[in-house]
């Protein structure tokens, strides 16, 4: 079949299998170009098929030559239908990875339940040994506990007070504004159980218990915090609050592993354009606006540089940069006060008439169509090809 976007509202309901692996291709080119020392050797990516869970496995294998484990839950090809693109993903990245003689496999499957956990641990033992990174970069809208059975949901809504704000209507390609109105306690707690540290604990008790963890391992979960004007949707809002329990995850994380020297920490990454992101209100425009003044000033950092630079300059660096929190800050470019200043200035000004004057919507659109494999040079999306593209899938 030719395939081509199918877009509807804030998503893209097919994917490019060529497209995906040549912008998988992308990323381990600049990964070879720009690796650090030191990292790790096996490595369990939870999450590990698009945005920043990808760019840690391409990272981990292409700079460091490390093992990896990926878990997700992607859609397979058939052949009438095209896959996820997390699934075409996947399949260039194996193809690089056995290319190079490195070791990967993968479990698709739902990973926060119990049976995932187990299935991973087996394959631990019986390929990898001991795992001295993991790390977990889940996005999801709903969890089934895996205890109970009982399914949460996640939210994007503010806390407190309903809240209406500029938005660029990525449908209409127009500046209009928003409302959402303000979560209930069911909503906040929903989301703090799909999206809080839960799963993140729950993972690095299994894994503790099992044995499988080396000493001195590390454990990652990335968060963005933002700054005031993504605050009454993102940081201020359910999806911040989730993000907060991230913290008492790492706290807990760090006491379960205390006795082989673990260390916990959440990473404060950029705003990039992911399949996530593209959902949350308000974003669209915020990061038009950004990648305006950061790729003016050519301070800008998509996935795979920052988690490029995560590697070198926090997770395998003696001294790392550190907020209050001690979380890993890899977003100070991003929360500088003079990029967020003009930021602002534009989203102040900018109309329907000034978004291609003011902002940089032509590049958000291409880095979201990059997302499905689309838009990417020296891909020919005219020619015919099957979507059916096979990964090598433990599950």
């Amino acid at each position: 079949m030719v395939i081509k976007p199918k877009i509807r509202g804030f998503i893209c309901t097919n994917a490019h299998p060529t497209g995906c692996e040549a912008h998988v291709n992308e990323q381990i080119s600049y990964v070879k170009a720009h690796t650090g020392e030191n990292g790790p050797k096996n490595v369990l990516v939870i999450g590990a098929s698009t945005g920043y869970g990808l760019a840690s496995r391409i990272t981990a294998t292409f700079g460091h030559s490390a093992s990896t484990l990926g878990v997700f839950f992607e859609k397979p090809p058939t052949e009438r239908k095209t896959g996820s693109a997390g699934w075409y993903n996947t399949a260039a990245f194996q193809k690089a990875a056995d290319e190079a003689g490195i070791y990967s496999k993968n479990i698709n499957g739902d990973a926060f339940s119990h049976a995932i956990k187990a299935q991973a641990i087996e394959a631990i033992k019986a390929d990898m040994g001991k795992i001295d990174l993991v790390v977990y970069s889940l996005a999801s809208p709903r969890r089934t506990d895996p205890d109970t059975g009982e399914v949460y949901s996640s939210t994007l809504k503010p806390i407190g007070k309903n809240v209406t704000t500029k938005n660029l209507n990525t449908s209409k390609r127009i500046i209009d504004s928003v409302s959402v109105e303000a979560a209930n306690e069911d909503e906040i707690q929903g989301t703090i159980d799909v999206m809080g540290g839960a799963d993140w604990e729950l993972w690095l008790s299994a894994l503790k218990d099992a044995g499988v963890l080396a000493e001195g391992v590390k454990t990652v979960a990335y968060t963005y915090i933002g700054k005031e004007l993504t605050w009454p949707i993102y940081g201020h809002a359910t999806i911040g609050k989730a993000k907060e329990d991230l913290d008492r995850a790492a706290t807990a994380i760090n006491e379960i592993t205390a006795n082989i020297n673990g260390q916990a920490r959440v990473t404060s990454l950029n705003a990039v354009v992911t399949q996530a992101s593209s959902a949350i209100p308000i974003m669209p425009l915020y990061i038009s606006a950004m990648f305006k003044i950061m790729k003016s000033d050519g301070t800008y950092e998509g996935c795979i540089e920052q988690i490029a630079n995560l590697f070198k300059e926090n997770i395998y660096n003696d001294s790392p940069r550190l907020d209050e929190q001690g979380r890993f800050r890899q977003n100070y470019k991003e929360l500088e006060d003079s990029v967020q200043q003009r930021v602002t200035d534009i989203w102040n000004t900018v109309e329907t008439d000034t978004i291609d004057e003011l902002t940089d919507y032509a590049g958000y659109h291409q880095e979201f169509l990059k997302l499905f494999g689309f838009g990417i040079d020296g891909v020919d999306y005219d020619a015919d090809l099957s979507p059916e593209v096979e990964i090598n899938d433990l599950s």
